[in-house]
């Protein structure tokens, strides 16, 4: 049971690595400001747990990220 407990702590913090990579990368990729997207970025690296948690709750995602991509019909 010991060991199982000792890997779950790597498994966790992979887990919230990932999750932040996928946040700075939504940042970066947003029509932020770039000191809007500095601070973001800041903010999720120092802190990665309630950086993340701030980000997804807080950071107006639709507002920023409704014009990033755009699709077209194939004619």
């Amino acid at each position: 049971m010991a060991n199982l407990l000792h890997y779950s702590g790597g498994f966790f913090g992979f887990l919230i690595f990932i999750l932040d990579l996928f946040a700075i990368y939504e940042v970066l990729n947003s029509s932020r400001t770039t000191g809007g997207k500095a601070l973001w970025v800041l903010l999720i690296f120092f802190f990665p747990i309630f950086g993340l948690v701030f980000y997804y709750f807080f950071s107006e995602r639709k507002r920023y990220n409704e014009n990033t991509i755009t699709y077209q019909t194939i004619p």
